[in-house]
């Protein structure tokens, strides 16, 4: 029997599972400089946290005065993988707290990002995750709409057999956690307190049930949850 008061567990990727936000924030600062719109990358991360390129074209096209072509976002996405697989590694203590919810639930655990397929899987095979969430893998850009509609959510609930509201959703933006409080689900917000990450009084304000800043953390949280909140 599960030590947790839920059906699954249902985690995002970038933030939350993966450091990948610095790497694409410098690809994203590198190429939309390069068109016009000046960025450092700790601005780009600002702009795009939580947000797809895709889902800010209509932005980029008027910073940039540029038309946002399909050659461009692949040409991005070909240089933001090239980063990815040479420099991207784990949230610090993601891959023991995924493995020891993985093994607490009998494997009932989801990864539903709004970053595109490719992506997410090359993200949890480059750090060795990938096994731990096969068969359950979900992007929002698959779905009828992405974060932060909970479309996602309730297609990797579903995936599970789980009823949305018996679920616990692990993310680290305001995107995110609105999608997750959409989908009916308890919210758990990760928040080292750095840039790359929705603030604590953000992720609050967002409807996330409780913000923690370890992922060596999340199992404990998960088992010391009221089973009364998700009955």
């Amino acid at each position: 029997m599960s030590p947790y008061p839920f059906d699954a567990v249902l985690f995002d990727c970038d933030g939350v599972l993966v450091d990948s936000e610095p790497l694409v924030a410098r690809v994203l600062s590198e190429m939309l400089s390069a068109r016009g719109w000046l960025l450092t990358p700790a601005q780009a991360g600002e702009v795009f946290l939580g947000k797809s390129v895709a889902g800010l074209a209509g932005l980029i096209e008027e910073r940039t005065g540029k038309p946002f072509t399909a050659e461009w976002l692949e040409e991005f996405r070909q240089q933001r993988n090239r980063a990815l697989e040479r420099d991207l590694t784990a949230i610090e203590g993601a891959p023991e707290a995924v493995r020891a919810i993985h093994a607490a639930t009998g494997g009932r655990i989801a990864c539903a990002s709004g970053a595109d397929l490719h992506k997410v899987e090359l993200q949890l095979r480059k750090v060795g995750m990938f096994d731990a969430f096969e068969g359950h893998v979900f992007s929002g850009q698959d779905m009828p709409r992405s974060k932060p509609h909970p479309d996602v959510y309730l297609a990797a609930a579903a995936s599970l057999g789980a009823e949305p509201r018996r679920c616990a959703v692990i993310e680290d933006t305001v995107t995110g956690a609105a999608a997750g409080v959409a989908a009916g689900a308890t919210v758990f917000g990760f928040s080292e307190g750095g840039p790359h990450h929705s603030t604590p009084e953000a992720l609050r304000a967002a409807g996330v049930h409780r913000v923690f800043a370890r992922m060596d953390e999340l199992p404990a949280l998960l088992a010391a949850h009221a089973a009364g909140a998700v009955a």
